[in-house]
């Protein structure tokens, strides 16, 4: 039997050296704490659900897109995970750390052009887009309980239009005034009609103007004289689909 020998370049047990002050400093069995204070944990956690909701949200836009979900629950879905969106940005330390879309997105390597974009407009596909299931204008006039309920549904529209510019009259021009009730009129006319009536896009552009704001930031006069004259003009597009 040939006796084994160590091959000159292979080390040997004893021939590591530990260093003194490293060996003093670092204590394998030590808890290495990812955050110094609650308040960080909160942040990150909050960052977290961030990154989580574009993910799921992208893959929300590609399971509609394959049909793979209806468009009610999409709706839902969709609309739940834009509230938390915005939800979460809420914070002033989260939307300072977070600072803007694409620089979270640099940060931690996402793409996700879906949810970018969905993110970007700040409504379901089905709202930017009226729904196919929506009943038509049409019917307004027919006996029954379909001619009642699309009454029921005309009438709310109206009433919403009405609100929107009142309020505009009224001088509430910030974000967070405006955005919920301009919400409210493209659902509310998307459940009355899935035609693409003349000016329905400025109610489209608007909403997405108007989410690209911060939460605080005001229109000035001169867009809150554009933005009423648009959708002004939009409610009377409105109105012509019900001739």
């Amino acid at each position: 039997m040939y006796s084994q020998r160590p091959l000159s370049y292979a080390p040997t047990p004893y021939s590591y050296t530990p260093n003194p002050a490293r060996s003093a400093t670092i204590n394998l069995d030590e808890e290495v704490k990812l955050v110094s204070s609650s308040g960080e944990r909160d942040l990150y956690e909050s960052l977290a659900e961030i990154y989580s909701i574009i993910i799921t949200l992208d893959g929300l836009e590609k399971a509609y897109i394959k049909d793979v979900v209806t468009e009610a629950e999409y709706t839902e879905t969709c609309t739940r995970l834009l509230k938390q969106y915005k939800s979460s940005l809420g914070d002033e330390s989260v939307s300072q750390e977070f600072v803007d879309l694409e620089t979270f997105k640099r940060t931690w390597g996402l793409e996700c052009p879906r949810a970018t974009e969905r993110l970007r407009i700040g409504l379901p596909a089905t709202v930017e887009q009226a729904s196919h299931g929506a009943p038509q204008a049409s019917t307004a006039g027919a006996g029954g309980a379909a001619g009642g309920a699309s009454g029921s549904l005309i009438l709310a529209a109206t009433e919403n239009f009405i609100t929107f510019l009142d309020a505009l009259k009224l001088n509430m021009v910030s974000k967070d005034a405006l955005h919920p009730l301009l919400s409210e009129v493209i659902q509310s006319v998307n459940k009355v009609t899935d035609g693409d009536f003349e000016n329905r896009g400025k109610i489209i552009q608007w909403l997405i103007a108007l989410n690209q704001m911060r939460a605080t930031e005001e229109l000035s006069e001169d867009q809150a004289r554009e933005l009423a004259f648009d959708i002004e003009q939009a409610y009377q597009g409105f109105k012509a689909t019900l001739n």
